[in-house]
């Protein structure tokens, strides 16, 4: 009988486990790492331990074992170590198969000033990068052992929402991604499309500070909770407004909306130009002015709406996590 194949993961950003998957404390990488190991263990074959910041006791959710990272035991031996993000937390785990998976662009010089590069060179880790634009962001000095693409996807609970095909939403455009991901631009090109319509809204993630003018221009902060909070949000909205931004690798906010229907315009800066199929699910603009007019087209025509609505819905679930468990697992076993 075959012993069963132990896959690890290490991460150090946060204090929260599997159960926190539905808390608006969770971001993205967060969500990314709980989905991937929760379907990973669905594997009887399997044994899935995460090591993290989690003050919680130890403890086993969805068959996922969540433990400290400083309650590692040195003689618990995995097949595959996979560290999120920090090359110096293999220094916590003996492994020969060693995996860094990335959630953001890092230069050579950032990569140094990480004290990453000697961990690096000693346990010789292959990169995990989320899309095109991230792979070809990773340097080779930072990647030199090999690195694959790993696109991801949003959890079952949007895969799983039903959407109504001709249901038309208020001219309300939605942003629930950061701040620092070109929010300004955002935000002084939607004065331009509530002048044009003072009916027209948007929402956006706090924290912020709206100016007395954003306020009259229909800006509004979003009142964060769960889940089940933001995908209410989302499908009340019409139109999912991002510019993009140079340090975005996947954007899982806007996979989250896509997977809803929502229609999504953008200049593409980053990996957004792999969020959208021009006039399919949504327009990337080549200038402000375009991005303005593209916005406005969607907010105000039933038709293109609709349009885009439809060709949404019909690629609904075309990734999950079932997808996702197989890419990753062929990544691990042909390297």
């Amino acid at each position: 009988m075959n012993s069963k194949i132990k896959i690890y993961f290490i991460e150090n950003s946060y204090d929260y486990n599997a159960s926190d998957l539905n808390s608006s404390k969770i971001a993205g990488s967060e969500k990314t790492l709980i989905n991937i190991t929760n379907e990973l263990a669905k594997d009887k074959n399997l044994i899935i331990k995460v090591f993290n910041n989690t003050s919680a006791p130890f403890s086993k959710i969805n068959n996922v074992y969540w433990d400290n990272v400083n309650k590692i035991d040195n003689d618990d031996k995995p097949d595959f170590v996979v560290a999120m993000s920090d090359a110096n937390l293999l220094n916590n785990l003996n492994c020969k198969k060693n995996f860094l998976w990335s959630h953001s662009i890092q230069s050579f010089e950032k990569f140094i000033r990480k004290k990453q590069l000697l961990p690096f060179l000693r346990y010789k880790p292959k990169m995990i990068l989320e899309g095109e634009y991230h792979f070809n962001q990773r340097s080779f000095l930072t990647s030199f052992c090999g690195k694959k693409i790993l696109k991801i996807a949003p959890d079952y609970d949007f895969i799983d929402t039903q959407i109504e095909p001709n249901h038309i939403p208020p001219p309300t455009a939605i942003f629930t991604t950061k701040s620092d991901r070109n929010l300004n631009f955002l935000i002084n090109s939607w004065h331009e499309i509530n002048k044009k319509n003072s009916k027209t809204n948007l929402y956006i993630n706090p924290p912020y500070k709206l100016s007395e003018m954003d306020k009259t221009m229909g800006i509004h902060l979003r009142n964060k909770g769960d889940k089940k909070k933001l995908i209410l949000d989302l499908i009340n909205s019409r139109l999912f407004l991002t510019p993009g931004h140079k340090t975005e690798v996947f954007c899982l906010a806007a996979e989250e909306a896509r997977e809803l229907c929502i229609p999504i315009v953008t200049m593409g800066y980053g990996c957004l130009y792999e969020r959208v199929e021009h006039g399919v699910t949504g327009f990337i603009a080549k200038n402000r002015s375009e991005f303005i007019d593209y916005a406005y087209e969607i907010l105000t025509n039933d038709k293109t709406y609709l349009d885009l609505k439809r060709n949404l819905i019909e690629m609904k679930n075309s990734r999950n996590y079932s997808h996702v468990r197989n890419d990753f697992l062929n990544i691990l076993n042909n390297e």
